[in-house]
Protein backbone atom coordinates (compact mmCIF):
# COMPACT_ATOMS: atom_id res chain seq x y z
CA UNK A 1 0.00 0.00 0.00
CA UNK A 2 1.56 3.33 -1.01
CA UNK A 3 2.31 5.88 1.71
CA UNK A 4 0.98 9.40 1.89
CA UNK A 5 1.88 11.72 -0.96
CA UNK A 6 4.29 14.62 -0.36
CA UNK A 7 2.61 17.86 0.60
CA UNK A 8 3.75 20.15 -2.22
CA UNK A 9 5.97 18.00 -4.38
CA UNK A 10 9.05 19.95 -3.24
CA UNK A 11 10.84 16.88 -1.96
CA UNK A 12 12.49 15.12 -4.84
CA UNK A 13 15.32 12.75 -4.53
CA UNK A 14 16.46 9.21 -5.14
CA UNK A 15 13.99 7.73 -2.67
CA UNK A 16 11.04 9.37 -4.40
CA UNK A 17 12.27 8.40 -7.87
CA UNK A 18 12.68 4.77 -6.79
CA UNK A 19 9.13 4.75 -5.35
CA UNK A 20 7.74 6.10 -8.63
CA UNK A 21 9.71 3.59 -10.64
CA UNK A 22 8.56 0.63 -8.60
CA UNK A 23 4.99 1.89 -8.68
CA UNK A 24 5.00 2.12 -12.46
CA UNK A 25 6.64 -1.29 -12.82
CA UNK A 26 4.04 -3.05 -10.75
CA UNK A 27 1.10 -0.87 -11.84
CA UNK A 28 -1.15 -3.73 -12.87
CA UNK A 29 -0.49 -5.64 -9.65
CA UNK A 30 -1.18 -2.54 -7.55
CA UNK A 31 -4.37 -1.78 -9.45
CA UNK A 32 -5.67 -5.31 -9.01
CA UNK A 33 -4.83 -5.37 -5.30
CA UNK A 34 -6.45 -1.93 -4.81
CA UNK A 35 -9.61 -3.02 -6.63
CA UNK A 36 -9.85 -6.19 -4.56
CA UNK A 37 -9.36 -4.16 -1.36
CA UNK A 38 -12.00 -1.64 -2.41
CA UNK A 39 -14.45 -4.41 -3.33
CA UNK A 40 -13.86 -6.02 0.07
CA UNK A 41 -14.52 -2.66 1.74
CA UNK A 42 -17.68 -2.20 -0.36
CA UNK A 43 -18.92 -5.64 0.67
CA UNK A 44 -18.27 -4.78 4.31
CA UNK A 45 -20.15 -1.50 3.94
CA UNK A 46 -23.24 -2.98 2.32
CA UNK A 47 -24.02 -5.39 5.16
CA UNK A 48 -25.61 -3.10 7.72
CA UNK A 49 -27.83 -5.30 9.86
CA UNK A 50 -28.09 -8.89 10.97
CA UNK A 51 -29.83 -11.38 8.70
CA UNK A 52 -30.99 -14.88 9.43
CA UNK A 53 -31.83 -17.88 7.33
CA UNK A 54 -33.74 -17.20 4.12
CA UNK A 55 -37.50 -16.75 4.40
CA UNK A 56 -40.15 -18.50 2.30
CA UNK A 57 -39.32 -16.33 -0.71
CA UNK A 58 -35.62 -17.20 -0.54
CA UNK A 59 -34.48 -13.74 0.54
CA UNK A 60 -32.64 -13.31 3.85
CA UNK A 61 -34.83 -11.96 6.63
CA UNK A 62 -33.88 -9.26 9.11
CA UNK A 63 -33.69 -10.57 12.66
CA UNK A 64 -33.64 -7.18 14.34
CA UNK A 65 -36.41 -4.62 14.66
CA UNK A 66 -33.90 -1.77 14.45
CA UNK A 67 -34.04 0.39 11.38
CA UNK A 68 -31.17 0.05 8.92
CA UNK A 69 -28.39 2.62 9.03
CA UNK A 70 -29.44 4.12 5.69
CA UNK A 71 -33.05 4.21 4.53
CA UNK A 72 -33.30 3.46 0.84
CA UNK A 73 -37.03 4.15 0.44
CA UNK A 74 -40.15 4.90 2.43
CA UNK A 75 -42.72 2.23 3.10
CA UNK A 76 -46.22 3.03 1.91
CA UNK A 77 -48.62 3.56 4.83
CA UNK A 78 -51.14 0.83 5.58
CA UNK A 79 -54.11 1.36 3.28
CA UNK A 80 -52.11 3.57 0.94
CA UNK A 81 -52.91 1.47 -2.13
CA UNK A 82 -55.13 2.54 -5.00
CA UNK A 83 -58.76 3.23 -4.15
CA UNK A 84 -59.79 2.00 -7.62
CA UNK A 85 -58.40 -0.63 -10.03
CA UNK A 86 -55.19 0.01 -11.96
CA UNK A 87 -56.99 0.50 -15.28
CA UNK A 88 -59.13 3.36 -13.88
CA UNK A 89 -57.99 6.91 -14.70
CA UNK A 90 -55.73 8.64 -12.16
CA UNK A 91 -58.44 10.86 -10.59
CA UNK A 92 -60.68 7.84 -10.00
CA UNK A 93 -57.85 5.98 -8.27
CA UNK A 94 -57.46 8.86 -5.79
CA UNK A 95 -61.13 9.66 -5.21
CA UNK A 96 -60.93 9.73 -1.36
CA UNK A 97 -58.38 12.56 -1.21
CA UNK A 98 -60.21 14.38 -4.02
CA UNK A 99 -63.50 14.16 -2.10
CA UNK A 100 -61.98 15.57 1.09
CA UNK A 101 -60.09 18.28 -0.81
CA UNK A 102 -63.24 19.21 -2.74
CA UNK A 103 -65.25 19.59 0.48
CA UNK A 104 -62.50 21.71 2.05
CA UNK A 105 -62.36 23.87 -1.10
CA UNK A 106 -66.14 24.34 -1.02
CA UNK A 107 -65.91 25.29 2.67
CA UNK A 108 -63.21 27.86 1.90
CA UNK A 109 -65.35 29.28 -0.91
CA UNK A 110 -68.34 29.60 1.43
CA UNK A 111 -66.12 31.28 4.01
CA UNK A 112 -64.87 33.76 1.39
CA UNK A 113 -68.48 34.49 0.35
CA UNK A 114 -69.33 35.63 3.91
CA UNK A 115 -70.90 32.39 5.16
CA UNK A 116 -68.23 31.95 7.84
CA UNK A 117 -69.98 29.45 10.10
CA UNK A 118 -71.24 27.23 7.28
CA UNK A 119 -67.86 27.29 5.53
CA UNK A 120 -65.76 26.42 8.55
CA UNK A 121 -68.28 23.79 9.63
CA UNK A 122 -67.96 22.20 6.18
CA UNK A 123 -64.16 22.16 6.54
CA UNK A 124 -64.47 20.35 9.89
CA UNK A 125 -66.99 17.90 8.43
CA UNK A 126 -64.63 17.24 5.50
CA UNK A 127 -61.88 16.19 7.91
CA UNK A 128 -64.33 13.98 9.82
CA UNK A 129 -65.36 12.38 6.50
CA UNK A 130 -61.65 11.77 5.81
CA UNK A 131 -61.30 10.07 9.20
CA UNK A 132 -64.35 7.91 8.50
CA UNK A 133 -63.01 6.89 5.08
CA UNK A 134 -59.62 6.09 6.60
CA UNK A 135 -61.33 3.84 9.15
CA UNK A 136 -63.81 2.07 6.85
CA UNK A 137 -62.07 1.71 3.48
CA UNK A 138 -59.21 -0.75 3.06
CA UNK A 139 -57.35 1.41 0.51
CA UNK A 140 -57.64 5.19 0.36
CA UNK A 141 -54.70 6.18 -1.83
CA UNK A 142 -53.01 9.44 -0.91
CA UNK A 143 -55.40 10.05 1.99
CA UNK A 144 -53.21 7.56 3.89
CA UNK A 145 -50.29 9.61 5.18
CA UNK A 146 -49.23 7.82 8.36
CA UNK A 147 -50.43 4.71 10.14
CA UNK A 148 -54.19 4.13 10.18
CA UNK A 149 -54.45 4.96 13.89
CA UNK A 150 -52.46 8.20 13.59
CA UNK A 151 -54.49 9.33 10.57
CA UNK A 152 -57.76 8.57 12.40
CA UNK A 153 -56.70 10.55 15.46
CA UNK A 154 -55.32 13.47 13.44
CA UNK A 155 -58.26 13.82 11.05
CA UNK A 156 -60.80 13.19 13.83
CA UNK A 157 -59.40 15.61 16.42
CA UNK A 158 -58.79 18.41 13.91
CA UNK A 159 -62.19 17.91 12.25
CA UNK A 160 -64.05 17.85 15.58
CA UNK A 161 -62.20 20.92 16.88
CA UNK A 162 -62.87 22.94 13.71
CA UNK A 163 -66.54 21.90 13.63
CA UNK A 164 -67.07 22.72 17.34
CA UNK A 165 -65.33 26.08 17.02
CA UNK A 166 -67.41 26.89 13.94
CA UNK A 167 -70.63 26.13 15.82
CA UNK A 168 -69.54 28.22 18.84
CA UNK A 169 -68.46 31.26 16.80
CA UNK A 170 -69.97 34.59 17.83
CA UNK A 171 -72.40 36.29 17.23
CA UNK A 172 -75.39 33.99 17.74
CA UNK A 173 -73.58 30.68 18.26
CA UNK A 174 -75.29 27.49 17.11
CA UNK A 175 -73.83 25.63 20.10
CA UNK A 176 -73.49 27.03 23.60
CA UNK A 177 -71.48 25.24 26.27
CA UNK A 178 -72.22 26.77 29.70
CA UNK A 179 -68.99 25.68 31.35
CA UNK A 180 -66.99 27.59 28.72
CA UNK A 181 -68.92 30.76 29.50
CA UNK A 182 -68.27 30.28 33.24
CA UNK A 183 -64.58 29.65 32.57
CA UNK A 184 -64.32 32.81 30.49
CA UNK A 185 -65.99 34.94 33.17
CA UNK A 186 -63.77 33.39 35.87
CA UNK A 187 -60.55 34.13 33.96
CA UNK A 188 -61.56 37.70 33.16
CA UNK A 189 -62.61 38.49 36.77
CA UNK A 190 -59.33 37.34 38.32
Amino acid sequence: MPGPAPASGAASGPAQDSEQGSASASGSEAASSESSESSERDEELTVRDAVSAPGPDGEPRRVTRRFPLFTRDTARPEGGGRAAPRDAPAPARQWPILAVTGLVGLGLLLTALDAFKAGTLLIGVALLVGAAMRWVLPDVGMLAVRSRFTDLVTYGVLGAAIALLAMMAQPNPWLELPFLDDTLHFTIRT
